[in-house]
C-alpha cells in the first residue's frame, strides 16, 4: 500500500542526460560555492530531503546557464543564488 503521510518522491520524468549533465556540478557547487551552498542549506534547514535540495540547485543552474546563453552574459553565482529578501520581483 502507499501511504498518505509520506512526501512525494522526485519525478524521474525530464531530459536524462540533462539530469546527468547537471548533477556532479550541483554537488560541486554546493560544496565549494558559498551562494549555491547557501541555497541548498536553506532548503535542508526548511525540511526538504537532501536529494531535493540538490534537484532544486541542478534547477537553478540550469535556468541560470540557459538565461547566460540567450543574453550572452558570463555566469555569475551571485546573481543566481541571491539572499531570499532581496530577489528582484
Amino acid at each position: 500500500g502507499t501511504s498518505v503521510n509520506r512526501p512525494g518522491r522526485i519525478s524521474k520524468a525530464g531530459n536524462v542526460y540533462l539530469r546527468s549533465a547537471l548533477y556532479m556540478p550541483a554537488l560541486s557547487a554546493v560544496r565549494y560555492d558559498p551562494n549555491a551552498k547557501a541555497f541548498y542549506e536553506a532548503l535542508v534547514a526548511r525540511g526538504k530531503k537532501k536529494i531535493q535540495a540538490l534537484v532544486a540547485v541542478m534547477r537553478k543552474y540550469l535556468t541560470g546557464l540557459w538565461a547566460c546563453l540567450k543574453t550572452d552574459t558570463p555566469f555569475d553565482s551571485s546573481r543566481l543564488f541571491q539572499p531570499q529578501g532581496l530577489q528582484n520581483p
